[in-house]
């Protein structure tokens, strides 16, 4: 049964619903509201299907995108420096020899005729010899130069007078000591690349903090445990910055040694292409050159990105 109320001086009685808690008119106004929030729900923007693939394909064209360009134009200023002709080769007819050079890069009609694909292992094999000698040698030697003071004084004018010296300088004292030309161009290689890999390495065991130092002075830990459990993680991007610098350098010093001492290499090949006037097969080499190299570094950068996040 409703209830009644007064209306007015009339005395008039109204029905009143008891289901209803909300002052006349709360019905009317609430649906406006609601209208209001499904506007306001509709003109949400829709997400967008797809979105990480979208980021990974700008991502991947903000990486490929400048250095085709950079190709490009290098490629369309070579055309146009020999549209008219002479002695440089154009891309056309340097790609045409590219093909015939690259059909069987592995053949063999001598010592001193072979692919090219010989040429660059037998460089790669020199660079990796002396690469690694000067590794084994450099290294350890920073540590030590690092640790003291010293020695290190006493060494330091040492390496001041002999590292700006060209690295083809000391070429005819390998001839001179070994007697052939292939362990002469690895012992240059071994002279120019244990110069960064020394004086990085020593940097940065001096950069170390000293209080890891103290601590390790406290637990009364062996030389052996401080190198190899505290000083060898945090000298870690130092060294790898040093073998990336030697590793340059030493893919820089193998052609031009190469090319003093004959027989079989990149360098000793450019040289002898010369001398059959095939410009041609000297641009590709010179391209090759530059791949390898890029090949190298970018891969000791790959491998500094990984140990670093491995010791951290």
């Amino acid at each position: 049964m409703s209830a009644m109320t007064m209306d007015g001086d009339f005395g008039t009685k109204k029905p009143v619903d008891r289901n209803t808690h909300s002052k006349p008119g709360a019905e009317v106004a609430a649906e406006p509201a609601k209208e209001t929030k499904m506007e306001k729900t509709a003109t949400l923007p829709a997400p967008v299907a797809g979105t990480p693939f979208g980021e990974k394909l700008a991502a991947f064209g903000r990486a490929v995108l400048p250095p085709t360009l950079g190709m490009l134009i290098l490629l369309c200023l070579w055309y146009v420096a020999t549209m008219k002709g002479g002695s440089i080769p154009g891309p056309a007819q340097t790609w045409e020899a590219a093909k015939v050079l690259f059909a069987d890069p592995f053949y063999r009609n001598g010592p001193n005729d072979q692919g090219i694909g010989w040429n660059i292992l037998s460089s790669l094999q020199r660079v990796g010899i002396g690469f690694g000698f000067a590794a084994v040698v450099g290294i350890p030697l920073g540590f030590i130069l690092g640790r003291s003071k010293f020695l290190a004084d006493m060494v330091n004018p040492i390496i001041s007078l002999l590292r700006p010296v060209s690295p083809l300088a000391w070429l005819p004292i390998g001839l001179l000591v070994f007697k052939k030309a292939d362990p002469a161009a690895t012992y240059t290689i071994f002279i120019c690349s244990i110069w960064p890999m020394i004086m990085n390495t020593a940097q940065g065991v001096q950069r170390v903090p000293q209080d890891y130092l103290n601590v390790a002075r406290v637990l009364a830990l062996s030389e052996w445990k401080v190198v190899t459990k505290i000083l060898f993680p945090a000298v870690l991007p130092y060294i790898l910055t040093g073998i990336r610098l030697s590793i340059g350098t030493a893919w820089l010093v193998i052609v031009a040694a190469e090319m003093l001492t004959g027989g079989v290499g990149i360098g000793f090949w450019v040289w002898d292409e010369w001398n059959n006037l095939k410009v041609e097969h000297i641009i590709i080499a010179i391209f090759v050159i530059g791949i390898v190299g890029l090949i190298l570094e970018q891969s000791l950068i790959l491998l500094a990105k990984k140990l670093t996040k491995e010791s951290s």
